[in-house]
């Protein structure tokens, strides 16, 4: 296994997991789910996306109709259950950090899923690489530059492959334009888990459920 491939900024690291260790991961992450099931996420505008979501860690990121914002608590108000093991493991593998993250923010897409250009600009520390694990179907990844405009160039995303978004990477626009749906066997029924792991500042977990 080599190392990261520079694209744009972001550092992508091709087949990191293979696929043993994407398996058990999929096991640990089954554990988080029954802990924190899946939720239908709407933006505060109302549009329902059409990736299905949960987290684990000390907050975990929601968007409704009152805001995007990190909570400390699963609509449920159960708490976040603990980031797996297996997930920390690749989190400090490929940043070389002392400092885990708060969050790990599981999406899962399923057939015609895609997720539109954004930033990741809730946070509130930017010094922090923002890591994401892709499980599942091959997934075409977009990646732009720190301003909207900026072109973009795209790669297939993977099972087992892994991307980190930090220095001037950190706030550029990406975005899964879409999936090849069936084409990992790794999920029964096919689809895709990406798993984005971040750093989130204490004062920018909303106070309300905790």
């Amino acid at each position: 296994m080599g190392g990261a491939v520079m694209i744009r900024g972001f550092a992508y690291w091709p087949g990191l997991l293979d696929g043993a260790a994407q398996a058990a991961m999929v096991g640990d992450l089954r554990a988080v789910v029954a802990a924190a099931p899946l939720l239908s996420p709407v933006t505060p505008g109302g549009r329902a996306m059409s990736v299905r979501m949960t987290a684990a860690g000390r907050a975990g990121w929601i968007t409704d109709r009152r805001g995007y914002r990190y909570e400390p608590r699963h609509p449920s108000g159960r708490d976040w259950p603990p980031i797996p093991a297996s997930v920390l493991a690749v989190w400090r593998q490929v940043t070389g950090l002392a400092r885990d993250p708060d969050c790990c923010l599981v999406n899962f897409y399923g057939e015609g899923a895609k997720m539109g250009l954004h930033q990741d600009k809730d946070e509130g520390d930017f010094s922090f690489p923002v890591v994401s694990i892709s499980l599942g179907d091959e997934a075409l990844f977009r990646m732009g530059g720190v301003e909207r405009k900026d072109g973009t160039e795209s790669v297939w995303l993977r099972s087992g492959d892994v991307v980190v978004m930090g220095g001037a990477a950190r706030l550029a626009w990406h975005g899964i334009d879409r999936l090849r749906f069936g084409s990992s066997r790794l999920l029964a029924g096919g689809g895709r888990i990406n798993l984005t792991l971040r750093v989130v500042d204490e004062g920018v977990i909303s106070p309300s459920t905790s």
